[in-house]
């Protein structure tokens, strides 16, 4: 099967959208496929253009046995919604366009968010007649109305408008989790063309092991008890809280917990500012770092916080951060309600709090702090769980036979 999937992210960006991507495709080409990823350069969470790389209209390179095409965009930092329309509509015009180019796919498939990307993608496959999927991880524009990042406004109702037409296009979609089945159900869409393929963890790449000592000196972690919290620093992870946290366990004399925030993103540079203001000892920024050196990181840390702001819309949310957690060991501590804590209760495998509660932040941490017994059974729980229900291999084995079914159907 010749396979053509569009997405605004692919390694070497790290991020979420990206590795599920390119878990994907990877296993696919092992499957014995053609794949091909027609994406932008790498430039996230910055937006500033990866070393290696440049924004040309047109670059060709293979990854793992997938040959991946990039075009250009308009690049520029994740700040302001005009920049970022800017970025995602030069997306959807050089997606397209060089679409129409490629050698004929037997299937396609486009990933939403970011919304254009997956526009491109069933304006593409309507233009060449082929079968496709739209896959979506996120509601948009629902999703930036949660986080205060755009107003109700003429432009969001239009905006609303494509998706009800991107998701009337699709002949399969398929989402991330049964909170996003619902959300599309209460759109008009079909059950019959929904399918849930959730996130998971690479149990290749994400395993249990020794902390690294060298990264426990590096920031400052001897004899510290640390959570991390490994993502994008943006607006939907209310880190805030984390601040909030070391203020009380500053009032309170404690010196022994550590909140790690590896990652970038457009809130990291005020909340820096923030900490070093109010020299907040207690929170410690690690900047973006390589994929490559999540695990390690991981398995270093004693829990994994995991963190949206409180929203009806984030209940619908199943963070990949919770599996890969699970794989490398860890418990967690999760501010995500609804379908998150559903599954972090499935597997008693953490701890909930309500999100943006920095005093049950603390008291989390402290619990887990002070009780080795019940950490090691969270994490115990947590690696039989992802393994049971949330291995990537078998996650792609299920995603490609939605893709023949829907192939199959269309002959």
């Amino acid at each position: 099967m010749k396979i053509l999937f569009l997405t605004h992210y692919f390694p070497p960006e790290g991020n979420a959208p990206a590795s599920r991507t390119y878990d994907n495709c990877k296993r696919w080409v092992m499957a014995g496929h053609d794949v091909t990823v027609l994406t932008c350069a790498p430039n996230v969470p910055n937006g500033k253009v990866y070393e290696g790389y440049k924004n040309r209209p047109w670059q060709r390179e293979e990854i793992d046995g997938i040959s991946v095409i990039r075009v250009w965009t308009f690049i520029a930092p994740n700040k302001g919604a005009f920049r970022r329309i800017l970025n995602y509509l030069s997306y959807f015009v050089a997606a397209f366009f060089a679409g129409l180019f490629l050698p004929r796919p037997d299937i396609l498939i486009a990933t939403s968010p970011q919304f254009f990307c997956g526009l491109a993608g069933m304006l593409l496959a309507k233009v060449r007649r082929l079968p496709r999927i739209l896959e979506i991880r996120d509601i948009w524009p629902e999703s930036i109305h949660a986080v205060g990042a755009m107003r109700k406004s003429f432009l969001t109702n239009m905006l609303e408008r494509l998706e009800l037409f991107m998701y009337s296009s699709a002949d399969k979609i398929v989402t991330v989790g049964t909170g996003y089945r619902d959300k599309l159900l209460e759109r008009g869409v079909s059950s019959e063309n929904i399918r849930v393929i959730t996130n998971g963890a690479d149990l290749n790449f994400y395993s249990p092991g020794r902390p690294d000592a060298d990264i426990q000196a590096r920031y400052g972690l001897v004899e510290k008890f640390t959570a991390a919290y490994v993502g994008t620093i943006g607006m939907a992870a209310g880190l805030e809280v984390a601040l909030d946290a070391s203020r009380i366990l500053e009032s309170e004399g404690d010196d022994s917990i550590r909140f790690l925030l590896v990652g970038d993103g457009a809130e990291r540079e005020m909340l820096e500012l923030e900490v070093n203001a109010d020299s907040l000892k207690h929170v410690i920024f690690t900047g973006r770092i390589d994929k490559s050196e999540v695990p390690n990181l991981l398995r270093t840390v004693d829990v994994c916080f995991i963190h949206l702001r409180k929203s009806d819309l984030f209940k619908t949310v199943l963070p990949s951060k919770m599996f890969e957690a699970f794989a490398v060991g860890r418990s967690i501590i999760l501010g995500v309600d609804g379908n998150a804590r559903e599954v972090l209760d499935s597997a008693n495998a953490g701890i909930f709090i309500e999100p943006g509660n920095a005093q049950e932040l603390v008291k989390a941490m402290q619990v887990l702090r002070n009780n080795e017994k019940q950490r090691s059974m969270f994490e115990e729980n947590g690696l039989h769980h992802v393994k049971e229900f949330y291995d990537r291999n078998v996650l792609a084995k299920d995603f490609l036979k939605i893709l023949e079914e829907t192939l199959k159907e269309k002959l």
